[in-house]
């Protein structure tokens, strides 16, 4: 299913939100990552953006297909992302420059798919339009609230299409892993364009999330089935990403209770003693999915061997920032929080 962007045309913006909205840290707090970001970013300040129409990296092993490519254009994301939060912390107007014109080129250039696993590091798109938004001129800033919102729509019209019901024994696209990288996706762009409406099916589809994909002691659909501890990392990971950006708006969904009794806090509790190493878990070894055995036969790193606590790092200090408890086991596992989340906490 592809989106019709001239569609969304149709529909009025709501109002814009700012990066201040956005962003709960202060400019000045944000300043101790600053060298971090342009560091890396200096010799991409005069760089042109090389985006695709369509990428594909599920389920395709390296060198097949498309995938190759479409990781070299991927690696696009993370430069405009950066530059975003790198301009909003002080780095300076080349920065904002850099991120605006990555954005354009892809809002220009890539049809999404509705793909959730090809799409969920675009999140670094909607991270970019929602700090830089009040800077675009309008014209450009009509073209990426229509993308995004055309975008969002799509997703949850396909999901609303396939509705599963909490505590299903069969586990699908529509309540693994994959929805959840739909959900935070819908989420973030809800809160970016600050669309009320978006923000209602959203948390609709959070909530329908929480008791489809956990079960009452936090344990992920996806554990039984893939054995691996990297999915349960891959549930929480989006999830995490949805409530922070539901924080924007005043919400806590870390601690939503779902009929079953599952909450994404009660997830990072059971995810926690396997972090912090008290736990061991080797990866894959009964996964029921014929790809992991796949992957790990190629030599992918992480299909296969113990679980590495350190893989884990990014993923507690989101739950950090919704609970203080996790903090030390964050700054054990890494050093510190991700930039982006250091300088907007989202």
């Amino acid at each position: 299913m592809r989106i019709s962007l001239l569609a969304a045309l149709a529909f009025a913006a709501p109002v814009v939100a700012s990066a201040q909205d956005w962003c709960s840290v202060s400019p000045e707090g944000g300043k101790a990552y600053v060298h971090a970001l342009t560091g890396a970013l200096a010799e991409k300040l005069e760089s042109q953006p090389t985006p695709m129409a369509h990428v594909h990296t599920e389920g395709v092993l390296p060198h097949q297909g498309i995938r190759d490519e479409s990781l070299a254009a991927e690696r696009d994301w993370p430069v405009m992302r950066d530059a975003a939060y790198a301009w909003r912390a002080g780095a300076g107007d080349a920065y904002l420059a850099l991120a605006t014109r990555y954005l354009k080129g892809w809002i220009k250039t890539y049809q999404p798919d509705l793909n959730p696993i090809d799409e969920t590091n675009l999140d670094a798109l909607i991270q970019t339009y929602a700090v830089i938004a009040p800077t675009l001129p309008p014209d450009d800033r009509a073209a990426a609230q229509s993308y995004i919102r055309a975008w969002a729509r799509a997703y949850i019209a396909s999901m609303d299409s396939h509705p599963t019901a909490g505590g299903s024994s069969d586990v699908t696209i529509w309540n693994n892993n994959w929805q959840s990288h739909r959900v935070k996706l819908v989420t973030m762009m809800a809160v970016a364009l600050n669309d009320d409406d978006l923000f209602h099916a959203a948390r609709r589809l959070f909530q329908a999330q929480i008791e489809a994909n956990l079960h009452a002691d936090g344990e992920v659909i996806d554990f039984a089935q893939r054995d691996a501890l990297h999915y349960v990392l891959y549930d929480l990971e989006p999830l995490a990403h949805a409530a922070l950006a539901a924080r924007v708006r005043g919400e806590d969904w870390f601690h939503f209770q779902a009929g079953n009794g599952a909450t994404l806090a009660k997830g990072f509790a059971w995810l926690k003693p396997y972090a912090n190493g008290d736990k061991p878990h080797e990866e894959f070894s009964h996964s029921r999915v014929r790809f992991d055995a796949q992957r790990a036969a190629v030599g992918e790193k992480g299909f296969s061997g113990p679980f590495q606590p350190q893989t884990a790092g990014t993923v507690m200090w989101l739950g950090a920032a919704m609970d203080p408890s996790y903090l030390s086991l964050a700054e054990k596992l890494k050093p510190k929080p991700p930039t982006w989340l250091g300088i907007c906490g989202v």
